[in-house]
């Protein structure tokens, strides 16, 4: 396995993570009577599951989906190299960096740390960016 593909797999182990770090919360916050109905605007009182829960849950839940967000570029940007056998210590940093990025978005997320979030996506974002150009050249 590519080093790229290895950060790609533990990108996706780190979306499972994210998963349980958001659902048990939300489960203890709002109760399985609302996290197991169909989440109609009606049904939660509000129009997105995440303005119902604290401030932090709702963060996580947020880095949930931009993590997800992320993964899509990030998973075409790996596979592009891996296919195209252009895999270099570029693009292998690249992917390492994105990893690290990802795993350090989320506490910064998470405690609403400003500006570092943002900074943080930024590398990460770029990361990606580079593996995508790499892999042209």
């Amino acid at each position: 396995m590519t080093p790229e593909l290895t950060a790609l797999t533990l990108a996706a182990l780190l979306q499972l993570v994210q998963f349980g770090l958001m659902a048990v919360p939300a489960n203890l916050e709002l109760g399985t009577g609302k996290t197991l109905g169909p989440r109609d605007p009606k049904t939660l009182g509000a129009a997105k599951l995440d303005a119902l829960v604290s401030d932090r849950t709702g963060r996580l839940f947020r880095a949930m989906n931009n993590h997800f967000e992320a993964l899509i570029l990030f998973t075409i940007a790996v596979l592009v190299v891996t296919l195209a056998e252009q895999s270099s210590p570029v693009t292998q940093t690249c992917a390492w960096v994105y990893l690290a990025a990802r795993l350090a978005y989320v506490p910064a997320y998470a405690f609403g740390l400003v500006p570092w979030r943002s900074l943080i996506w930024c590398v990460g974002f770029s990361a990606t960016c580079v593996m995508l150009l790499a892999a042209l050249i």
